[in-house]
């Protein structure tokens, strides 16, 4: 009897201690709580419902997104949000420099599922060694927008604008004929928007100076502006044909107001753009816009700039126990299948990843990014190597200077080549 009893009790004993185990070594079994600090405002509805699909299957875990981007300062609201004590488990850095800048507060990513199945050279902006401190949102891609119709109407051939100077005669013949085709203008170039000009303009023109490596941009301690003059070239034909002022032309002026209602025949702007155009006319983002290449004389003429716009950070200062659950909810937004579908179907996400059926590829925009891709007919993205704000807050408010009259361009490059070596020598 004593000895059933005994037996008794070191089951009972065991089943305690095992449950305390297990409770005190899986996110699965203690209530947790992800909170997320993301940039991304174009797929804010679609990544809050991933949130709450994956709390559907992981009852113990809470998901919190808050979303800073569009035309607020991610990096910025980011410092801020670290700074009020209140840090997010999961948060959003660019590539090396950022890496450098947030370097104490970065998990090692390099055993996750998702980092094995990264796609060749998506991971060289985050990797340190054998550490991966970064997974990749997507891979994105952008160029000249334009009209399908309004370019049939005035009788221009896409195909034909195999240069800077074939992209000025075309702006031309338009203007001359936007009365007729129902144009306000040409273009819209929001200058205001210093991440569009300050980032995505400059990287086609500096990139070749630094052979397409991002790692060689952050490593450079100058900046030449080798292809400075197309670049201010490109830059004048925009200028020149756009609707004023361009200072003041943001984003959603730019993408809402006058691409997708058919009031400007080309922009600069890149697949994330699809579900805007969509929730304004979808039949226009289905078969109604074409994608050309930014033309870099000297260099390359039918390619598009492709990368990494930005990648998934898992803070380090976090407990061991909301570590893993951020890691987990990312392998599974990536690997699963719900998540991959939804990184499909709903994100409207070219995949950075290996496993995924591009087939499904749905917006019209992605689909010609992923053939430029596949044909190898790229540019590679180097901006983020840039020094920390160089972008934006000097070279983009430059070019806001520039293009309404109060700094000429020489002066323009005299001034960022001098940020840019300064802020390389601190």
């Amino acid at each position: 009897m004593k000895k059933k009893w005994l037996m008794a009790v070191i089951s009972l004993l065991l089943v305690v201690a095992l449950t305390a185990c297990s409770g005190s070594g899986s996110s699965g079994s203690k209530k947790v709580t992800i909170n997320i600090f993301q940039y991304k405002v174009e797929f804010k509805k679609q990544f809050s419902q991933l949130a709450k699909e994956y709390e559907k299957t992981h009852p113990n875990v809470t998901v919190t997104i808050t979303t800073v981007g569009g035309g607020s300062d991610y990096g910025a609201a980011l410092k801020s949000k670290f700074a009020s004590g209140n840090e997010p488990t999961i948060y959003n850095i660019g590539g090396p420099s950022d890496v450098k800048d947030w370097k104490g507060k970065l998990a090692d990513l390099s055993g996750t599922k998702t980092a094995k199945l990264a796609l060749p050279g998506t991971l060289n902006g985050v990797t340190e060694g054998s550490k991966v401190y970064g997974l990749p949102y997507n891979e994105e891609g952008y160029g000249i927008l334009y009209n399908k119709k309004i370019f049939a109407k005035a009788g221009i051939d896409p195909a034909s604008i195999t240069s800077l100077a074939a992209l000025e005669s075309v702006s031309k013949k338009l203007n001359d004929k936007k009365a007729a085709l129902g144009l306000k203008a040409v273009y819209a170039l929001p200058a205001k928007e210093t991440w569009v000009t300050g980032l995505h303009s400059s990287n086609v023109f500096l990139s070749p100076e630094f052979n397409q490596d991002v790692t060689k941009a952050f490593k450079s301690k100058t900046v030449s502006f080798k292809y400075g003059k197309q670049f201010k070239q490109y830059l004048d034909i925009q200028q020149k044909y756009s609707v004023q002022p361009t200072a003041s032309l943001d984003y959603s002026a730019q993408v809402e107001q006058y691409f997708s209602n058919g009031k400007v025949a080309m922009i600069q702007q890149g697949d994330w753009v699809s579900p805007t155009i969509i929730g304004i006319n979808k039949k226009f983002e289905n078969s109604g816009i074409g994608l050309l290449p930014i033309p870099v004389d000297g260099f390359k003429t039918d390619s598009i700039p492709v990368g990494v716009p930005m990648y998934w950070a898992v803070n380090s200062n976090k407990s061991a126990q909301e570590i893993k659950a951020a890691k987990d909810f990312l392998n599974w937004m990536y690997t699963s299948n719900t998540g991959k579908k939804m990184v499909l179907e709903d994100f409207q996400f070219i995949p950075a990843y290996k496993g995924y059926d591009t087939s499904k590829i749905k917006d019209s925009l992605a689909r010609q990014i992923y053939d430029y891709a596949q044909k190898k007919k790229t540019i590679g993205w180097v901006f983020m190597g840039y020094p920390t704000g160089w972008g934006m807050n000097t070279l983009g408010v430059d070019i806001q200077k520039y293009t309404s009259g109060k700094m000429s361009w020489d002066a323009l490059v005299k001034d960022s080549q001098n940020a840019w070596k300064t802020s390389r020598n601190q």
